[in-house]
């Protein structure tokens, strides 16, 4: 081992107050390899959870086949060690363990929750998964072709899951943001079992690995045992990409993507806002909070609960390692298209104009701590909420701060916040599906039209990676 750090503090999942919500002791370990391991004891009940994060994820997928860490993440759970993909499934349901795999932007995870006197079956499985996945070509066949089914069946049923994927590719472009994670129907065709073999070569390895486990555990033995399974695992064989800063996106931009006969259109409005590491979270999460991030917030008083134009508007503000997307979402009845969008940009202004005052921001605050400490609460959200701090670079502070802040905020502050991340009114790109024969005319007043077909096999108008 090359370091051993016990990281303390006190948790208590209480709604009192903020500061009465802090990170449990846990240790940090970092192995000769490069993996890291942060350990807790939890003995309230008799369960582990453990998270097990690969630094890569879908910015490590070739040029040109976006979905390969997807389906990489898929196929890993059909088949390790020496058990098939009934045998694997087995293992786990045998005793009442659960354990997935999943790809994001930045990493492949593998979540997974056991009874503690399972532990040593879960280590196992976790690490047949990481280092001896089998990569069946069957497998791969049939999850790829599962893939490009479901993408297929979305735009017929779920456009609201495509949103993502196209408002990414038209505010990020080239940028790896901009990528869909889960591929699309032209990149999922290009991949074979030989790309998805050799991401897992290139891309899994003990520098990349972190590894966290909290639950009722005895914790030198979980440190001996985790350090014997895993402290010999060699490097991945390609570097850890580069993620640049993007750009923000020109505005005055309108991805149309056309649907015939919809009877509705889906729309998203936004840019590229802030980063993980943004200091001014608690504002950020108290201004989101009241303007699209609850049900009671502006968007939805206004654009549902007032003018029924809608069952469902929210804003989100996306954090990565480097900036994510800031947008407002939602859909109305086609011929209620521009009504909506006109009102979802004015109540952007109006947050800019005029912020938060204090009773916005006191609302807020409890709603934050009615929903943050039970996030905390089992031990596999804390494994998870270890992981995600150290793939990020960042301490307890996160977490045992984020109340003092919260408590902090005025509207000064928050107006701030504002500023920083939401796009002005005249910064924004704009990404509709709908019946473009309907709104074409009335949404070119947003700016260029870029149009091409939901038919078309891919999520930007021009095959790219």
């Amino acid at each position: 081992m090359r370091s051993l750090a016990i990281i303390g503090g006190l948790f208590v999942a209480s709604l009192s107050w903020a500061s009465d919500v802090t990170l449990p002791d846990y240790e940090r370990v970092v192995l000769d390899n490069g993996t890291v391991l942060l350990l807790a004891a939890k003995h309230d009940v008799p369960l582990v959870g453990m998270r097990a994060v690969v630094r890569g994820g879908s910015v490590a997928d070739p040029a040109g086949k976006a979905g390969v860490a997807d389906l990489l993440a898929s196929v890993i759970q059909k088949g390790a060690g020496n058990r098939d993909a009934a045998e694997f499934a087995e293992a786990a349901a045998r005793v009442g363990g659960n354990i997935a795999a999943t790809a994001d932007v930045e990493t492949v995870e593998i979540t997974a929750e056991f009874l503690s006197r399972d532990i040593d079956l879960m280590i196992e499985l976790v690490a047949d998964m990481l280092m001896r996945p089998t990569l069946a070509e069957d497998e791969v066949d049939k999850e790829r072709d599962r893939a490009v089914a479901l993408i297929a069946a979305a735009k017929d049923s779920n456009l609201a899951g495509l949103m993502p994927s196209y408002t990414n590719a038209f505010i990020f472009g080239e940028h790896p943001f901009g990528n869909p994670t889960f591929g699309s129907e032209s990149t999922l065709a290009a991949i074979t079992h030989d790309d998805v073999v050799q991401y897992h070569a290139d891309n899994f390895g003990g520098d990349r690995l972190i590894i966290a486990v909290a639950g009722d555990v005895q914790l030198d033995a979980l440190r001996a045992r985790l350090t014997t399974v895993f402290g010999a695992w060699e490097p991945a064989a390609a570097p850890l990409p580069d993620i640049p800063a993007p750009d923000r996106a020109a505005s005055g931009r309108v991805l149309l993507v056309d649907k015939p006969g919809a009877a509705q259109t889906y729309f998203w409005i936004g840019n590229v806002g802030v980063a993980i590491d943004y200091p001014r979270r608690a504002e950020l999460n108290l201004a989101n909070t009241v303007f699209g991030g609850r049900f009671t917030s502006m968007l939805m008083t206004e654009l549902r609960v007032k003018s029924g134009l809608t069952y469902g508007a929210r804003s989100r503000v996306e954090r990565r390692s480097e900036a994510g997307a800031v947008t407002i979402r939602s859909y109305t009845e086609t011929a209620r298209t521009v009504e909506a969008i006109d009102m979802a940009i004015d109540i952007l202004g109006r947050l800019h104009d005029r912020g938060l005052n204090d009773e916005m921001i006191e609302s807020a605050r409890n709603y934050i701590m009615g929903q943050f400490p039970p996030s905390l609460e089992t031990a596999s959200s804390l494994a998870g909420m270890f992981a995600f701090l150290e793939q990020h670079g960042l301490d307890r502070t996160y977490i045992d701060d984020y109340g003092a802040a919260l408590a902090e905020a005025t509207p000064v502050t928050v107006s701030n916040a504002i500023a920083d991340v939401y796009p002005q009114t005249n910064d924004l790109v704009f990404v509709l599906i709908g019946d473009a024969d309907e709104i074409r005319e009335a949404v070119a007043k947003y700016g260029e039209i870029t149009e091409f077909a939901i038919t078309e096999p891919r999520f930007r108008p021009s095959p790219t990676r």
